[in-house]
Formats: structure tokens, C-alpha cells, sequence
């Protein structure tokens, strides 16, 4: 059975606990990339949600998981706020699987 992953920063992930998702606590400084590299690797992982703030420093390491099937990788907005980078991401996933943008701003 696949599991549900959060990283991002202790005030905004923690919640998701709650829900029976597994949250991991890491900040920008802590090597973040190392985490989400191996919780992409462990095959136990079919979503995975990541705080704006922290995709924003792992970015390189996010692109060579973004044509594989599982895990999805999700952005999420922060306490720091929104930064527009999560709904960018789901807007161009969209216009790959329609053909065109549906989202007419």
C-alpha cells in the first residue's frame, strides 16, 4: 500500500499528520535534497508534498522525478505564503495531459 509523504518546515507540514500522512521536518540548510531523493527511492511513496520554499532549493533534483509516474510531487504553499510556484506546476501538468491551457487567467 502506497503511502502520502509531506517535507517542508515544522508550522507547515505538521498538520498533515493528523491525516495519517507521514511528515518530514526539514529546512532549507539540513540537506533536503538527500531526503526527498530517498523518499522518491523507497518505492513507498505514491504522493509527495513539498512546501513552495523548499522546492524552490531542491528544484534540480524535483525535474529528475517529474516524468515518472509515481511519486507525484505536489506543491504546496508555506507559512511563508504563496508563491504561484505549486499552481505554475499544476497548469503545466494540465496542458500536457489536455493539449491546451484551460485555465484562462
Amino acid at each position: 500500500m502506497y503511502k502520502i509523504a509531506v517535507i517542508g518546515d515544522r508550522d507547515s507540514v505538521y498538520g498533515f499528520s493528523a491525516l495519517g500522512m507521514d511528515t518530514y521536518f526539514v529546512k532549507p540548510e539540513e540537506e533536503p535534497a538527500k531526503l526527498f531523493k530517498k523518499l522518491c527511492q523507497s518505492d513507498s511513496y505514491s504522493i509527495i508534498y513539498i512546501t513552495e520554499a523548499l522546492a524552490a532549493v531542491i528544484e534540480d533534483e524535483i525535474e529528475k522525478y517529474a516524468d515518472q509516474k509515481t511519486p507525484a510531487v505536489i506543491l504546496i504553499p508555506g507559512t511563508t505564503g504563496n508563491t504561484g510556484q505549486g499552481m505554475a506546476a499544476v497548469k503545466t501538468s494540465v496542458e500536457k495531459a489536455v493539449g491546451s491551457d484551460i485555465f484562462n487567467d
